[in-house]
């Protein structure tokens, strides 16, 4: 699914015009970037959480050359799916209890 396909099915669910689905979908991943810029981390419950993780430098290879070259150490972008996303997409709707410590 592709962000128009994503716009129309939020449209459809949630009764409102293709332009509203769009303002409030952009609205809402504007405000995730914007918390993961801050080091926020954003939690729907049920559906997961978006935090910033960092990446450690590290040497990697040129694939043009084979040259060894450094990459530096980032802040990147992380998901981590909540319990239910996992029951629903490995089919099954009971997550059981939870994991968390």
């Amino acid at each position: 699914m592709n962000k128009s396909e994503l716009i129309i099915a939020i449209a459809e669910s949630a009764g409102l015009s293709k332009d509203e689905a769009r303002r409030a979908l952009d609205g809402t991943l504007s405000a995730i970037k914007e918390s993961l810029m801050k080091g926020e981390s954003v939690t729907l419950v049920g559906f997961g959480s978006f935090y910033a993780g960092k990446r450690v430098a590290h040497s990697g290879r040129n694939p043009k050359t084979g040259a060894t070259i450094k990459i530096k150490a980032a802040k990147v972008p992380r998901f981590r799916a909540g319990d239910k996303l996992k029951a629903v997409v490995g089919g099954t709707d009971d997550p059981g209890p939870s994991t968390r410590r």
